[in-house]
């Protein structure tokens, strides 16, 4: 008997249960004799051919291999998902040897469910992975950067940073490549995420009973285990991580969405909001005071072993080249609020005396009345206050929150030479241009500048080295130095050549900065000098410190008589005990210091 005459042998109206629960006609052609087989509904003329151009039925047991492995496929695919971790330190063979309760609940959902809410609820739960699965790598890339999971309230301006990055560090083609290679990835996510549950649904669906029996024993098997506490090589079987993690995520959200208002609170409290300009800064009166940021100066350029030795030479170089100079230092530590990147939140978390952990908080703290640092400098009327941010090439207008007379950015520094990747001027020519611009010129107020040192920023290839003062010019001279340099991509291929050109970067910044004082400071210069954040997890090998380096540099021994009860070590290089502050705790500390 055919399937032709069997299927006319149907009633005129079939359930769409039981449509659902038939046997799939490849399945029973499987079991037919061939001639049997051949006679099918693609037989009659005007009825669409099974597979594609009829391959289903002239290759029966081939089409039935791959149903069966497209369904293996579809399984293994949201196991993987849901057993995905989203740090790439997390990531080990044990990890996937896990039993997921969210499997057994989502199977246990689209059992219960009518056959036309099922198909709703698969497209929707695989939708849903889809997502779940983007979330996990956007993690991984902030892990891997950031050291710290993707914020979903505040990171997402983070993503057109990450492409300004990519571009300058790599070009307009590596920039196009890797966004492509996002787009595509997120699509292909969510196209099988949802393949994979509707196929797995269409399958439970056919053969019901086993499902359900599967489902409960899988049920069985993860309360025992989660109970017991089964474990294997230190890792739990049964694992509901993913629940944990959407809940967590959750409560961070909701975190966020509040935070505005907590950070309002804490913005309207300012020791020094009343006090008489002519109070303030007292002990600096007729000093030129300039607090410079070395991106990436964290701790791990001083406490790592591999680094040590050559970071101790250049800091012990430094100091003696200051104390030639008549210069004495003093330093300790401050934990910064950010690491990897987000040098801005770091910047006004310093200035503003305020724990600025996020952009929303950035953006509420530049829109405000919030005094700075730079800012009561410039209350007082005694300092020109200026700004050196080479890192600055679009219009920046929070500049003028932060108390600047005057800015100068990199196309404003007189620099003709190249980028090297994302910087755009070399520290040493920035200091040579503020001598020029501002701090060399005659019969002039003192100066209060704030200055940002941008050659050691990621990727930290190619970079320039120390030259003769006399020879920067227009800063023409830099072009060899970045032919003679490495290549980005390359470097980022090693992990050891990575930290060690990041290094190099360190200490070009620190050599340019006690040249130029030994060069132009004198008895009325003051420098205060700090890293903002760590350097990603590839440099720091995953440390959870955020701490970094901060020295006062003063030729009046007056200026440090100030910040004696600090107890900050002598030199450049601060000692493992140093004092450890929030960089939030220094500008209320300083203000206190000077103006008594």
């Amino acid at each position: 008997m055919s399937l032709f005459t069997r299927s006319r042998q149907l009633p005129d109206t079939v359930t769409e249960e039981a449509v659902e629960e038939t046997p799939s006609a490849e399945g029973e052609a499987e079991h037919l004799p061939p001639d049997a087989a051949l006679s099918t509904d693609a037989d009659v003329p005007g009825s669409p051919r099974p597979g594609w151009f009829g391959w289903r039925r002239r290759y029966p047991r081939t089409a039935r291999g791959v149903s069966v492995g497209t369904s293996v496929l579809a399984g293994l695919l949201v196991l993987l998902v849901l057993l995905f971790p989203n740090r790439l330190d997390h990531m080990n063979v044990r990890s996937f040897f896990r039993l997921p309760v969210e499997a057994i609940v989502i199977a246990a959902v689209l059992l219960v469910l009518p056959p036309k809410a099922r198909r709703i609820a698969a497209f929707a739960f695989g939708l849903f992975l889809g997502l779940f699965t983007v979330l996990k790598f956007l993690d991984m890339g902030f892990y891997q950067t950031l050291a710290r999971p993707f914020d979903l309230v505040f990171d997402w301006i983070m993503l057109g940073n990450a492409t300004d990055w990519l571009r300058e560090s790599f070009g307009r083609t590596g920039e196009i490549l890797a966004v492509t290679g996002v787009i595509v990835l997120f699509i292909a996510l969510l196209a099988l995420c949802t393949w994979a549950t509707v196929r797995l649904t269409h399958v439970m669906s056919r053969h019901r009973p086993q499902a359900v029996g599967t489902t409960l024993v899988l049920g069985t098997v993860w309360v025992t285990c989660f109970t017991v506490g089964v474990q294997f090589g230190g890792v739990t079987f049964a694992t509901k991580g993913n629940t944990e993690f959407l809940a967590n995520r959750v409560q961070h959200v909701r975190n966020g969405l509040g935070d505005a208002k907590v950070f309002e609170k804490q913005s309207a409290v300012d020791a020094f909001a009343a006090t008489p300009p002519d109070q303030l800064l007292t002990g600096l009166r007729g000093k030129d005071v300039m607090f410079t940021f070395i991106e990436s100066y964290g701790r791990v350029a001083i406490d790592d072993p591999a680094m040590a030795p050559e970071m101790d030479a250049t800091l012990k170089k430094g100091d003696a080249t200051l104390k030639a100079a008549g210069f004495a230092s003093r330093s300790g530590w401050l934990r910064s609020p950010v690491t990897g990147a987000g040098s801005w939140m770091a910047h006004s978390t310093f200035l503003s005396g305020l724990w600025v952990k996020n952009q929303q908080r950035y953006l509420n703290l530049t829109s405000s009345k919030r005094a700075t640092l730079t800012s009561y400098f410039q209350k007082t009327g005694d300092w020109r206050t200026v700004g050196i941010v080479p890192g600055v090439r679009k219009s920046w207008p929070e500049g003028k929150y932060f108390g600047l007379d005057h800015i100068y950015d990199s196309k404003h520094l007189g620099y003709k030479g190249p980028y090297f990747s994302w910087t755009p001027v070399p520290d040493q020519f920035s200091l040579e241009a503020f001598q020029k611009l501002e701090h060399g010129k005659k019969n002039r107020d003192p100066i209060m500048a704030e200055i940002i040192l941008a050659s050691s920023h990621n990727p930290w290839s190619p970079i320039a080295h120390t030259i003769d003062w006399n020879d920067l010019g227009d800063g023409s001279v830099f072009e060899q130095i970045k032919k003679e340099g490495t290549n980005p991509t390359e470097v980022w291929k090693s992990q050891e050549r990575v930290r060690t050109e990041y290094r190099k970067a360190i200490q070009y910044s620190v050599d340019s900065l006690t040249q130029w004082m030994q060069r132009y400071g004198d008895k009325n210069t003051v420098l205060v000098f700090l890293g903002d954040h760590q350097p990603v997890p590839t440099v720091t090998k995953g440390s959870t410190s955020r701490d970094v380096p901060v020295t006062i540099v003063a030729k009046d021994p007056k200026v440090l008589d100030r910040v004696a009860d600090w107890n900050w070590t002598e030199g450049l290089k601060p000692a493992d005990n140093a004092p450890e502050w929030g960089m939030d705790k220094f500008r209320d500390r300083f203000m206190t210091a000077f103006a008594k």
